[in-house]
């Protein structure tokens, strides 16, 4: 890649829907020691995935690690095909989703209805996906408040409501946000994680302080993209009317 060490880039990958293709944002980190990807894309994304990465000429057996925001299936859809594609491939995760990564626990989200809604063969990918998961190793548990050594600095933000251990990313040397699904971008607008798909909303919502303070310049959303309006504001805006 030609973008100096350090760098974050923003992935996007497709889902599609009957309304037309629903875009998802894992990021790529690059450090000296590698790069690392921050959640992997949905169930039968794994090809897509791998053309965007050599677009950017990163092989697989460049990435180093796995972080897994949390265990919903757009985010660790892909998970199992890299374990198989990358021997010692790390994974790093919080420790409340652990039980759920490892097998231990159903995932919370991932019910017979939304099964019903998935196509035959994206459903069997996660049936494979689900049978591999009792087999994966959690290389490191991740706390609130840990600071990793990624991009200089980064700060683990535990987010709980959308999922137990539902993490956020603040990397400070870029004032860079990464909100996984504690907010969305719709409409051009920053705005709450969504309700239907978050089953603890009023833990989510006390979430969004956890996020106000923060020196910040740029949002990423899985699920919207890049925000850049005044990211801050409109952060302490969102959690100050969650009170209301």
């Amino acid at each position: 890649m030609s973008q100096p060490i350090p760098s974050i880039t923003v992935l996007t990958l497709n889902i599609p829907t009957p309304s037309g293709n629903s875009p998802i944002h894992p990021v790529l980190l690059q450090d000296e020691d590698g790069y690392t990807l921050v959640d992997t894309g949905m169930i039968g994304q794994f090809a897509e995935l791998q053309s965007t990465l050599e677009e950017l000429n990163v092989p697989l057996s460049d990435i180093k690690r796995v972080i897994v925001t949390h265990q919903d299936i757009d985010h660790i859809g892909n998970l199992g095909a890299l374990l198989d594609a990358i021997p010692g491939l790390e994974v790093w995760a919080h420790a409340d989703e652990i039980p759920y990564l490892t097998g231990a626990k159903p995932l919370i989200k991932f019910t017979p209805e939304r099964r019903a809604m998935l196509p035959a063969p994206v459903l069997a990918l996660a049936d494979q996906l689900l049978m591999q998961l009792p087999e994966i190793n959690i290389s490191r548990t991740l706390a609130d408040g840990d600071i990793l050594p990624l991009q200089g600095r980064t700060q683990v933000i535990h987010t709980p409501g959308h999922t137990p251990g539902h993490l956020c990313f603040y990397f400070s040397e870029q004032q860079f946000l990464l909100a996984a699904d504690e907010l969305r971008v719709v409409e051009d607008e920053l705005v709450g994680p969504a309700p239907p798909a978050t089953p603890d909303m009023p833990e989510a919502l006390r979430s969004l302080k956890k996020l106000t303070g923060l020196t910040v310049d740029q949002v990423l959303c899985y699920h919207g993209g890049e925000y850049t309006k005044e990211p801050a504001k409109r952060i302490a805006e969102l959690a100050e009317n969650s009170e209301a």
